[in-house]
């Protein structure tokens, strides 16, 4: 059997919503060096895929990181499956570049649905810096406007946005941006969320000449900038978000390629999710320690 310092065991399991859920894991090195704005990629069990996930929060002390994810496919629809005391396959991290925070001034921080869970570290992170914070968050509805005990802790301005009204303003994040452009003037705008709001939020504060970052959710492999995968275009030149990013200038990303990659597998991963949904019923994953 694996030391405990590599069994990356699920210490708790939260349903957030009926399709979001939280996993904290331990995982003590990626723990001690993480910083807002890093990812990691996991593997569930060891037939299962690399996928990347931004990394919730990180506890050092307790040797563990949180990770927020939505099911849309066969390995989160697996990762949702877990329970206190399974363990994923593999947990690498933390990857990526750290956000920059220091200095910044006054910094609108957007989330949009699953999105939200990657901003929070961020606004944490901007507001413990000594920036003038303003947070701003969309979601479909009242429920997908997660982890509001936690944004509220952090003491920022917030405004809130749902698609049905159910709660905050009727409409999507897009027109609280436009308002904070107008009579706020941040000096930076740091937006992430599906690739369509990102987009959005990005052609907003274009017009004002806000700087925007944008974390990008590119499908992606070993993680090292060797193989390619998530490659994306950033002014006209290739970029690969797992060494080059995750975040990048919203107002030089080629959203539509991001978009065209983002689609290239879809057909595959209907047809693993149909596959998967006929055997999910007697799935388990093995305790820690256990045997496949």
């Amino acid at each position: 059997m694996s030391s405990k310092q590599d069994q990356f065991e699920v210490l708790e399991h939260e349903v957030i919503t009926d399709d979001i859920f939280r996993l904290k894991i331990n995982a003590p090195r990626v723990a001690k060096k993480a910083h807002a704005g890093q990812f990691v990629i996991l593997r569930v069990d060891d037939i299962g895929e690399r996928v990347p996930l931004t990394l919730m929060d990180f506890y050092p002390g307790e040797g563990a990181i949180d990770i927020v994810f939505q099911v849309v496919g066969t390995t989160t629809d697996k990762l949702s499956r877990l329970g206190k005391g399974d363990c994923l396959q593999d947990v690498v991290g933390p990857l990526g570049h750290a956000t920059e925070v220091e200095g910044v001034g006054k910094v609108a921080c957007v989330g949009g649905g699953v999105g939200i869970a990657a901003l929070y570290p961020i606004a944490r992170a901007m507001v413990k810096a000594g920036n003038d914070v303003k947070i701003l968050l969309g979601g479909r509805d009242r429920e997908h406007l997660i982890l509001r005990d936690r944004i509220d802790a952090l003491g920022a301005d917030t405004e809130l946005a749902t698609d049905d009204g159910s709660y905050g303003e009727k409409g999507f994040v897009t027109t609280l941006v436009d308002r904070a452009a107008r009579e706020w003037k941040p000096d930076r705008v740091v937006a992430i969320g599906p690739v369509p709001m990102m987009k959005a939020v990005s052609e907003v504060t274009r017009a004002f000449g806000i700087h925007t970052i944008v974390s990008l959710n590119a499908i992606m492999l070993d993680g090292t900038g060797m193989c390619g995968t998530c490659r994306v275009e950033v002014g006209g030149k290739t970029q690969f978000c797992c060494v080059d990013g995750p975040e990048f200038d919203g107002h030089e990303v080629d959203f539509d390629v991001l978009t065209s990659r983002l689609n290239v597998y879809r057909e595959e991963e209907k047809v693993s999710r149909e596959k998967f949904a006929e055997v999910a019923h007697d799935y388990h994953h093995p305790c820690c320690g256990g045997e496949h």
